[in-house]
């Protein structure tokens, strides 16, 4: 067994206490926990050339920029944030087309927009260099990123997203024929709105993307499921952001990634039905200071939602070797 080999059985080991432990410890500090209206009173909006952008800013020290899901926004890591705001400026925005983001008219919704647009959210709160932490779409967002900006980036922590060989999932590509005729917003995310049991089945954003579909509660469905179909306008710019992810957004990007001198983490849901299994095996090897895979054998694609004590610690881990 090599170095590597022994760094992922010992992570797995690690993994099966934290994915059987409560989601809060009892000692942990909650000021978001699983409060909607907390959350959305920390919000806030800067105006950039791309809209005005919705983040949040909490807690101290070098700053780590958070990116979410689709079709969630910057409320899916609320545990993770209140679990490393003692050692991170925590920023989470949500994405252009997403959340409560205001987009000006006629603007990307593409990956590499929505990259730009991170840029020039961090240039307005004048913050130089960032740990990145990313999920789903966001993931390629974080990788994108990277390779445009690498001098600001000081390590990457990746849960289940896309990669330059599996970029869109084919499982996407219903959302974005659906997207494409104008429907995903109407078909899909109104009768979850509607329907809370719909949208925890098996057929629902609950079945599909979470490891506990029944934990999830009636208000975090409100959170991200009302502004996108709030108006006509916003549901265009729902499916505009589906329909933004047909091209391969990471395509020619393999090269510039292997060049990336940054400690990386992977972390991985086997259970999510979207995202390949090849993948984690993939940005393993393509990073040269991949830390190793930390696989979560019932993980679907929202796990970091459901489990952030693990999320937590293993960004700790990495931001250990990565300079502040």
């Amino acid at each position: 067994m090599d170095r590597r080999q022994l760094l992922n059985a010992t992570l797995s080991v690690g993994a099966a206490a934290l994915v059987s432990a409560p989601l809060y410890g009892q000692s942990e500090s909650r000021p978001f926990g699983d409060s909607v209206p907390a959350f959305r009173a920390a919000r806030r909006l800067v105006s950039t050339a791309f809209g005005r952008i919705a983040y949040v800013d909490e807690g101290s020290g070098p700053a780590a920029l958070f990116l979410h899901g689709f079709p969630l926004n910057s409320y899916q890591w609320r545990g993770a944030i209140d679990r490393l705001r003692s050692r991170r400026r925590c920023i989470a925005a949500d994405f252009l087309g997403l959340g409560y983001t205001e987009v000006v008219q006629g603007q990307s919704l593409a990956p590499a927009a929505q990259a730009a647009m991170l840029v020039a959210l961090l240039d307005r709160l004048g913050v130089g260099t960032v740990d990145l932490v990313a999920s789903d779409s966001g993931g390629a967002v974080a990788q994108l990123f990277l390779a445009a900006n690498p001098t600001r980036v000081r390590s990457l922590l990746l849960t289940n997203c896309d990669t330059e060989p599996d970029c869109p999932p084919p499982a996407l590509a219903p959302v974005i024929e659906l997207a494409q005729r104008g429907l995903y917003a109407e078909q899909w995310l109104k009768p979850w709105l509607a329907d809370k049991a719909l949208a925890r089945s098996p057929q629902g954003l609950g079945g599909l993307c979470y490891t506990r579909p029944g934990e999830l509660a009636d208000e975090t469905i409100e959170d991200y499921l009302a502004p996108l179909v709030a108006t006509p306008a916003r549901e265009a710019l729902t499916n505009g952001y589906a329909v933004a992810l047909e091209r391969n957004a990471l395509a020619g990007l393999e090269a510039v990634l292997r060049r990336c001198d940054i400690p990386v983490s992977i972390v991985w849901g086997e259970a999510d039905p979207i995202f390949s299994l090849k993948s984690p095996a993939y940005l393993d090897g393509l990073f040269p200071r991949s830390r190793g895979v930390l696989r979560i054998p019932e993980g679907k694609l929202f796990f970091p939602e459901e489990y952030p004590d693990l999320i937590a610690r293993e960004a700790a881990a990495l931001w250990s070797q990565a300079p502040a």
